[in-house]
C-alpha cells in the first residue's frame, strides 16, 4: 500500500477531474432530451393548427352549400308558393299586397342569411383564436425546452467547473503543484 501513496494525489485529483466530466456529459444528454421533449410537445401542438384549418374548410363548404340550397328552397317554397296562391286566386302580382308579402319575405330572408353569415364569421374567428392558441402554446413548450436545457448543461458546466477546482485543490494540497 506505501507504494499507492505518491500516486494517491493524482488518482484523487484524477478522480475529481472524470466525476466533473461526467456529470458535465450526464447534464448535457438531459439538456438535449429537454429540448427534444419541448420540440415533440411542440410538434403536436401544431398538429391541432392543421386540423383547425381542415375544420374550417369544411364549416365554410357547409355554410356556401346551406346557403345556395337555402336561396333556391326560398326562392321555390315562399316565394313561388306567394305567387301562385295569389296568381291562383286573380290577383295582380305586380303591385299591392302580394308585393308587399314577396318584399316582406325576401327583407325577412336577408336577415336569417345575415345572421347565419355573421354566425359563420364567428366560428371563423374562433378557429382563428384557437389557431392562435395553439401556436402560443407550441413556442412556449420550444421555450421551456429550451429554458431546461439551458439550466441543465449550466449545473453540467457548474459541475465540471467545480470538479476540476476540487482536483486543484487536492493538488495543491499534496504539493503536486505549488
Amino acid at each position: 500500500m506505501a507504494f499507492l501513496a505518491p500516486a494517491l494525489p493524482f488518482l484523487m485529483a484524477g478522480a475529481n477531474i472524470a466525476s466533473g466530466i461526467a456529470s458535465k456529459a450526464a447534464a448535457d444528454r438531459a439538456a438535449e432530451a429537454a429540448r427534444e421533449a419541448g420540440e415533440f410537445n411542440a410538434t403536436i401542438i401544431e398538429r391541432d393548427i392543421d386540423l383547425l384549418e381542415k375544420q374550417r374548410g369544411i364549416l365554410n363548404a357547409q355554410f356556401a352549400i346551406d346557403d345556395k340550397r337555402s336561396r333556391q328552397a326560398f326562392e321555390r317554397d315562399v316565394q313561388g308558393t306567394v305567387r301562385a296562391s295569389t296568381g291562383y286566386a286573380g290577383f295582380d302580382m305586380s303591385q299591392g299586397t302580394p308585393m308587399q308579402v314577396l318584399r316582406t319575405n325576401a327583407r325577412e330572408f336577408e336577415y336569417q342569411r345575415s345572421v347565419e353569415e355573421f354566425n359563420n364569421e364567428v366560428a371563423n374567428m374562433q378557429i382563428s383564436d384557437a389557431q392562435e392558441d395553439a401556436r402560443l402554446r407550441a413556442e412556449l413548450s420550444r421555450m421551456e425546452g429550451g429554458a431546461q436545457a439551458e439550466a441543465l448543461g449550466a449545473r453540467g458546466t457548474a459541475s465540471l467547473i467545480s470538479s476540476i477546482g476540487s482536483a486543484a485543490t487536492t493538488a495543491y494540497e499534496t504539493g503536486l503543484i505549488g
